[in-house]
């Protein structure tokens, strides 16, 4: 019944109660827990964690784990963990992103074209196609 009322397993109520049995408030204090003591400090958690959310990679366009384990001195296991804690997955993006192609608008222009206005005998084939930037549906997309 008193597990069911805090929200716990009847295990974890009964070693609590032999505890505070044994050594009243002292006993309800949480012990240390088994296993290998936590060699990452919070500090280095919270800077990983800043460096993700807050702080664009130098020099690249993709997060990766080995720099912020790099700067803070711990594995890129390390970092993965973290992240996946926190529920972060700074590979992934919610927003359109422009290429930083200085020919982009060049380029757009020539596919859209293509697209648009297709010449009777002419073949487009796609070889670097852009992930954010492609036509989906259209009747000259039909391959014979």
């Amino acid at each position: 019944m008193v597990a069911a009322r805090l929200g716990v397993g009847r295990d974890t109520a009964r070693r609590r109660r032999t505890r505070f049995l044994a050594r009243p408030l002292d006993g309800l204090a949480e012990e240390p827990r088994p296993g290998v003591p936590r060699t990452i400090t919070d500090a280095q958690t919270e800077v990983v964690v800043f460096r993700t959310l807050e702080q664009t990679p130098q020099g690249g366009t993709h997060r990766s784990k080995r720099e912020p384990a790099k700067v803070v001195g711990i594995s890129p296991v390390s970092v993965l963990r973290i992240w996946h804690a926190f529920g972060l997955q700074p590979w992934r993006t919610e927003t359109f992103k422009i290429s930083p192609d200085p020919f982009l608008i060049d380029k757009i222009r020539d596919v859209v074209g293509l697209y648009l206005a297709p010449p009777a005998t002419a073949v487009a084939f796609a070889m670097d196609e852009k992930p954010h930037i492609q036509a989906l549906s259209g009747p000259h997309r039909s391959c014979r």
